[in-house]
């Protein structure tokens, strides 16, 4: 049967029309199903025949709190199960301007990244705009907060399932649904380079992120295997193509590794590769992750290195840490209760 969450507003009313119903029904129940209720029974406004012809028709693809942690700067981590059993985590961060709301795309992932602990557990499966959708209905239902920014940061590629978290961002954006702006929803991606270009025809508003991590080939091999197929100059030119479509600045991420990619001669040979472009660095000391081989970098040298870029014309800011001491930190996810424990 069919997931309701991850239908689009239009998607409901022609299957509602089918169904014998009227179109306002699908403001009815598109309401409530954005309110995150559990159940087709909580809709209070809508007659039993038509939550039977629902139950018939549809499932509630409803996360599941499995547990939950707390970040002594207030950030929370939870692992929800899904409706297949399988389980994944989704944080939610305070910033001085709201809340932001980590989610997940995938179930694992297949990108290898040595740095990140979504890459140790392995891929199972896609992730459907209603289950992507639903972690920010039940990160808000938990909380009693509400949630003003999305990033696609935790277990998976977004690009790598790309239709869906298409979907989704939509869906997220809907004024019917969650009314989230696009320029407050952040897409971070490994560089999978026809993505990028076939994002960049999409007409979305987003920020899109490319984890970059290194100016030189084998080091960023090294850390990412994507670099294999798509390598860093075949992701500048994607990103420069992006950039002349959309007049959107990029955000280049940068993990920080000691004595890998944190000099002060790594920091101008990405000065130079990024020159002229309209984009940002965002400096992200790398978090240690169970069995990684990488050390953060100290403190003077992501200064140094964040200087360095600036001097040069790239503006460059360091990310605050947040949730690092509950494993909800940049690449510290995992996917099953056993392993975030």
């Amino acid at each position: 049967m069919i997931n309701i969450r991850d239908l689009y507003y239009e998607e409901l009313e022609e299957l509602l029309l089918k169904m014998g119903e009227k179109k306002f029904r699908a403001k009815q129940i598109y309401a409530w199903l954005y309110k995150g209720i559990e159940s087709f029974d909580e809709m209070t406004d809508i007659s039993k025949e038509l939550i039977n012809k629902l139950k018939d028709n549809f499932i509630l693809n409803q996360l599941t709190l499995i547990n939950f942690q707390k970040s002594k700067d207030g950030t929370i981590k939870y692992l929800f199960q899904l409706n297949d059993g399988h389980a994944i985590e989704s944080v939610l961060m305070k910033y001085k301007y709201g809340y932001t709301a980590c989610i997940s795309n995938q179930i694992g992932c297949k990108m290898g990244c040595n740095f990140c602990a979504s890459a140790k557990i392995g891929f199972v499966r896609n992730m459907t705009p209603g289950e992507i959708v639903g972690q920010i209905l039940k990160v808000q239902k938990e909380s009693g907060e509400v949630v003003s920014n999305i990033v696609f940061m935790g277990i998976g590629e977004p690009l790598d399932n790309y239709d869906n978290v298409i979907k989704a961002i939509r869906l997220i954006n809907d004024p019917k649904g969650l009314n989230i702006g696009a320029r407050h929803i952040s897409l971070s991606t490994c560089g999978i380079v026809p993505k990028i270009k076939m994002l960049a025809d999409e007409n979305i508003q987003c920020n899109l992120c490319i984890s970059l991590h290194s100016s030189h080939d084998n080091v960023r091999t090294d850390m990412m295997p994507i670099n294999k197929v798509y390598n860093i100059e075949e992701v500048l030119e994607a990103c420069k193509q992006y950039i002349a479509k959309t007049n959107r600045r990029i955000t280049f991420e940068y993990a920080l590794v000691d004595g890998v990619n944190d000099s002060r001669e790594d920091a101008i040979h990405l000065s130079r590769l990024l020159k002229g472009m309209l984009c940002h660095v965002n400096l992200i000391p790398v978090n240690k992750i169970k069995g990684g081989k990488y050390e953060k970098s100290s403190t003077e040298k992501i200064l140094a290195f964040r200087d360095t870029l600036n001097d040069r014309g790239i503006v460059a800011t360091v990310r605050r840490e947040l949730g690092s001491d509950i494993s909800a930190a940049c690449g510290q996810l995992v996917r099953d209760q056993k392993q975030s424990e």
